[in-house]
């Protein structure tokens, strides 16, 4: 029975952490098959995190926004994560700057003016105090209510519907309409794209800009699911899973999200271990490593095997040979 118990918790811990890289991979997929690399995954993240947090910590307590607070905070972290996505298609696709140097930096600039901004807004504080007003989680009604699977699967935040409703949108963007198919031809075949008179500037930009958004609505839930507040370790590399994740799903939709949970069980391993008593057993510091030692090891197995968009990270040159 314990260990039934404790395979439940895990399912529904792991659907909960895997939420935020379902969002940050959903992201990086439009912006990488359109051609652009996007490693700036974390510093998204980042600015969805704190700008969920700030604008929700104020609407709740100066505009009494109640419920509506979480909602309006996740409004204004895609709006943030979608401008601050703006530079990288700038830098990659105006002036066709090193597009990994430019997502460096975007992730550098991103906790450091998190911060400064908390501060100067907080009155020198560098982390956002507790939020009241978080996302709760929704019950199916009558599936929530299975033994065993109830609990596990069919209650959850209303932002891990969200997320794997957008994998299903995403699948049939990419791969159903006209749109789908310029923003793929660009990132496999700029100079085909462009001779059937599909602006390659255009659609990269659009790409950048959507991956900006989603990604910062994975900071985002982090911020209004499982943290409640922003500090400079609220996303602690989980934009490089994210990363991760899309290679191992190999810049598809579905296998990208079923990657997505696998590095979820990771994390979810560490707090159903420390509920149930097996730190006794384990030290602490071996599970805190274990989803970013699973990165390597997955990426080191597995990247040699996926095959990117032909024309990813190279800047397109219009006339060129």
């Amino acid at each position: 029975m314990q260990f039934l118990q404790m395979t439940g918790e895990l399912m529904h811990t792991t659907i909960v952490f895997a939420t935020a890289l379902v969002f940050a991979s959903l992201g990086a997929l439009y912006s990488e098959r359109a051609g652009v690399a996007n490693i700036a995954l974390e510093g998204l993240m980042t600015v969805g995190a704190f700008t969920a947090a700030i604008v929700t910590y104020f609407v709740e307590t100066q505009l009494g926004g109640g419920a509506v607070s979480p909602w309006i905070g996740f409004a204004a972290a895609v709006a943030a994560g979608t401008i601050f996505a703006v530079p990288h298609a700038v830098a990659s696709v105006t002036y066709k700057a090193d597009q990994i140097v430019s997502g460096v930096a975007l992730n550098f600039l991103a906790i450091g003016i998190t911060i400064y901004l908390c501060k100067v807004i907080l009155h020198g504080a560098a982390q956002t105090p507790t939020l009241k007003a978080v996302f709760t989680k929704w019950d199916i009604p009558f599936l929530s209510e299975i033994p065993f699977l109830g609990h596990a699967v069919f209650s959850a935040y209303p932002t891990s519907y969200l997320a794997f409703m957008l994998v299903a949108v995403s699948v049939f963007v990419l791969y159903k309409t006209p749109f789908g198919l310029r923003l793929r031809a660009v990132g496999e075949h700029p100079k085909a794209a462009d001779s059937m008179a599909i602006s390659v500037s255009k659609m990269r930009y659009m790409a950048v800009m959507i991956s900006g958004a989603l990604a910062a609505m994975g900071g985002a839930t982090v911020t209004l699911t499982t943290t409640s507040n922003f500090s400079h370790s609220t996303i602690s590399g989980q934009g490089y899973i994210a990363l991760a994740a899309l290679i191992f799903g190999k810049w598809r939709p579905v296998a990208g999200m079923c990657a997505a949970l696998f590095f979820g069980i990771a994390s979810a391993l560490k707090s159903v271990f420390q509920v149930h008593g097996i730190t006794d057993y384990i030290p602490v510091d071996f599970i805190y490593i274990f989803p970013y030692a699973l990165t390597i090891l997955v990426l080191a197995g597995f990247v040699g095997r996926a095959v990117a968009p032909a024309a990813l990270g190279k800047p397109y040159e219009k006339g060129q040979r």
